[in-house]
């Protein structure tokens, strides 16, 4: 059915203004004033900006890690992104070396599959470059539209890739037009400290962070800048969590190099002295890379507003604190590594950045959704409000005042690491492909109707059919 959206405030990357949407087969038909169509169901959005639906880069449902499975799947995981305002997720599909890996994308569909309640895609984890990897990742690109490369510089024995492996992915890249994703942290230096902190008997959630120091994420983005110069390719790194991280960064953006940043929620709001509850409370906030001391919040917080970091992912990795996080209970080496953020990831950014004035409207836009749309091969599909864009679209009620809690929660594990904080603004309903998924702050959504989205090669905007779409 079609649908006119009036009297909302259209926020857009570069744009605020008030004008009626016009919804037909899924798409943006139209924007003007006083739009008028007796066949079309009428959504009053007096109060409320109209965002274009958030889109999530750094995602990890139902993942497998340390003995147990992430605890959000595509089914709650996706309705508590939608309850957020994201509409499209990017979730990271993990290899095992010496398998094909059409074998791992067939798992991650299956996984998906039937559950998704939004638009969703994959990024690749690299594990080892050799020969038959190379052969495979034309038809990763060509057949399933998986543009983006994950190399882990972390989590030694498990996880991490060695420099070659590293910068061969990034010449892989750059030949093929991906984009290469790294964890920045020197997993070799972070494991001879934990072997260190564990003979000395320090076993507690704190001795995560300390042996996880922001030196190693330094070094290790920079390390990953310096070769991404040299193999003339681009580099994407993900949950930058520090000051040292950030200079390094921003040093290879001075240079030229194609470099981006993203940062998550937890990293602006929260510190490391989460780790050190009592009652080992500490293991809900162990992740990788770790909390940091409190001033590096401000230093996040410049980035974003100044661009040297572009994007806010979630990193999702959600893990129940009772039969799951307590795996740690004397060696923090076996705590999960990760936390339930997906739902909250919209609005603490609103909350703590437009709201307290640190970035603009319209850059908060553009960090939840439109830069990620565009580096990551989706816009202008998603990531903005135009005529033969997808209708994914978040009506906002900017002035709500409530308090986050796992209580009203929509995220399936047992606490919300954000329990108690008050923030300004909240989603009200959001659409997906024109279709509420959620409505008035109530599920309507089917299971199932997320379309799994093939994406654009690096640097390259999708062309929207506009064929009798016009703007008024």
């Amino acid at each position: 059915m079609k649908k006119i959206i009036k009297n909302g405030i259209i926020v857009t990357a570069s744009d605020t203004y008030k004008a009626d949407l016009l919804i037909e087969k899924e798409r943006i038909a139209l924007i003007g004033q006083d739009l008028s169509d007796p066949a079309a169901e009428i959504v009053d959005a007096e109060g409320h900006y109209i965002f274009p639906g958030g889109v999530d880069p750094h995602t990890h449902l139902e993942m497998p890690f340390g003995g147990t499975v992430s605890k959000d799947d595509f089914e709650t995981g996706t309705i508590a992104a939608a309850f957020g305002g994201t509409t499209t997720v990017i979730d990271f599909c993990l290899t095992n070396k010496g398998e094909p890996l059409q074998n791992s994308i067939d798992q991650w569909h299956a996984k998906s599959r039937d559950k998704a309640v939004i638009d969703y895609s994959f990024h690749l984890m690299i594990g080892e470059i050799n020969d038959a990897v190379i052969d495979q990742l034309p038809s990763v690109i060509e057949d399933e539209g998986i543009t983006s490369f994950k190399v882990f510089m972390a989590y030694k024995n498990v996880f991490q890739a060695d420099d070659e492996t590293l910068f061969r992915t990034l010449e892989e890249a750059k030949r093929l037009g991906a984009l290469v994703m790294v964890h920045a942290e020197n997993g070799d230096v972070i494991d001879h400290l934990v072997k260190k902190a564990l003979k000395e008997g320090k076993t507690e959630p704190i001795y995560h962070a300390l042996t996880r120091p922001p030196e190693a994420e330094g070094e290790a983005t920079g390390r990953a800048a310096q070769l991404t110069g040299l193999a003339d390719s681009q580099l994407y790194v993900v949950h930058v969590s520090c000051k040292e991280a950030v200079e390094r960064i921003t040093e290879a953006r001075k240079k030229g190099y194609d470099v981006w940043g993203e940062t998550c929620p937890q990293y602006l709001v929260l510190d490391q002295s989460y780790l050190e509850k009592p009652d080992f409370e500490g293991a809900k906030y162990v992740w990788s890379p770790p909390l940091r001391e409190k001033f590096n919040q401000e230093v996040l917080w410049s980035a974003l507003k100044n661009g040297e970091l572009q994007t806010l992912g979630s990193d999702q990795c959600s893990f129940d604190f009772n039969g799951q996080k307590d795996l740690g209970k004397g060696d923090f080496t076996k705590i999960p590594n990760g936390g339930p953020i997906i739902e909250d990831r919209v609005s603490i950014l609103f909350s703590e950045g437009v709201q307290k004035g640190r970035i603009s409207l319209n850059q908060f836009v553009d960090i939840t959704s439109t830069r990620v749309a565009k580096t990551f091969g989706l816009f202008p599909q998603k990531g903005t409000i135009s005529v033969g864009a997808d209708a994914d679209l978040v009506l906002f009620d900017p002035k709500v005042e409530r308090t986050i809690s796992v209580e009203t929660s929509h995220m399936a594990a047992d606490y919300n690491p954000f329990e108690g904080m008050k923030v300004t603004g909240q989603p009200v309903s959001v659409l997906s492909r024109g279709e509420f998924v959620i409505r008035d702050k109530e599920f309507v959504g089917k299971l199932g109707t997320g379309q799994y989205l093939k994406r654009a090669r690096y640097g390259d905007f999708k062309l929207v059919d506009k064929e009798q779409l016009t703007i008024k």
